[in-house]
């Protein structure tokens, strides 16, 4: 486990699990879990738990030599994560799942987790397979949940409105906010760090994105 340093931040004594969700790779979920992680350590104890054996998130940070406010450990063991709620020190464990929906550790993570963020990009092709996401691995454990649009094309966003009356319409909730697909979220991966420590065009348009994504998730665990 890669550790953070010491922090005077308080624990809360109630866990909170949150698993980035889909059942497809290159939709943006392991810079969705990294990104969140980071913005959410800003405040809370936060713990990233990379579950997908390709291991991106734990590619991404171990390679860094930036400060990181979260700890990272990488857990692919079904048994095991079956136990996430027995982590201690921790306000916030942030699960980077993943993208297979028959793997015995997904259903492990959705299954202990209290909020799931499903991202995808807007195009039909990767909205369907997040459809099939969610009415086959969601829906039936009633886990708190929104879709995350990600990948959207700055300069059009008539396929994101198409995207988010699809899903209304088929009962899914989805984020308000939405993340616009800028190089800076791999080039933040390439240099090691989140997109909030990253300097360079678009860097602050990125990370104000996924601000306002953690900002409206917050909001919707107060409610819980």
């Amino acid at each position: 486990m890669r550790k953070k340093k010491a922090s005077s931040k308080s624990s809360d004594p109630k866990i909170r699990i949150l698993a980035v969700v889909n059942g497809k790779g290159g939709v943006g979920k392991t810079t969705t879990a990294v990104n969140l992680a980071a913005i959410l350590a800003e405040r809370k104890q936060v713990l990233l738990v990379d579950a997908d054996p390709q291991g991106s998130a734990t590619w991404w940070i171990e390679r860094s030599d930036a400060e990181i406010d979260f700890d990272l450990s990488q857990e692919t063991e079904p048994k095991l994560l079956e136990n996430l709620r027995q982590i201690s020190d921790y306000d916030l464990v942030v699960v980077d799942t993943p993208p297979a929906l028959r793997s015995e550790a997904l259903k492990a993570v959705i299954a202990s987790a209290d909020y799931l963020v499903l991202p995808t990009p807007p195009a039909p092709m990767d909205l369907s397979v997040l459809i099939e996401t969610v009415q086959k691995a969601v829906m039936p454990l009633a886990v708190a949940h929104r879709v995350l649009l990600t990948k959207v094309d700055p300069r059009s966003l008539k396929e994101t409105l198409e995207a988010q009356n699809t899903l209304l319409e088929l009962g899914i909730p989805a984020c308000h906010a939405f993340v616009r697909n800028y190089k800076a979220h791999e080039r933040a991966v390439l240099e090691g760090m989140p997109v909030t420590q990253w300097q360079g065009k678009n860097a602050r348009e990125a990370e104000a994105d996924y601000r306002r994504v953690a900002e409206e998730l917050q909001r919707d665990w107060n409610q819980l």
